[in-house]
């Protein structure tokens, strides 16, 4: 298969085409381009969708979560932000979390 446009990609995938551009905005799932610089899926980028659609359900996350844990393993210097203010701040989270857990209990 030499690739699909958007409109036939998100008809075949289940995702809107607003949404495909989206993903490829976010580097989530980027399709190649044709020479006139249409969006191009090719099998590869359709059993991405479908694997993300599948992520989706089976552990309830929304695609800016995704889209965030991408830059995380895309941007050294944002991890490392995010890694030292978790560990600044473990004691609160965690305070939380209990309060949380006993509020759920009661």
């Amino acid at each position: 298969m030499d690739g699909v446009i958007v409109g036939e990609a998100a008809r075949r995938t289940g995702w809107s085409a607003r949404m495909l551009r989206y993903l490829e905005r976010t580097g989530l799932v980027v399709p190649r381009r044709s020479a006139s610089g249409y969006r191009l899926y090719g099998l590869r980028e359709l059993n991405q969708l479908r694997a993300l659609a599948e992520l989706r359900r089976r552990f309830n996350v929304e695609i800016s979560e995704l889209a965030f844990a991408a830059r995380l393993r895309r941007e050294p210097d944002l991890k490392a932000a995010v890694d030292t203010w978790f560990a600044a701040n473990a004691d609160a989270l965690e305070w939380e979390q209990r309060k949380h857990e006993r509020l759920l209990a009661a």
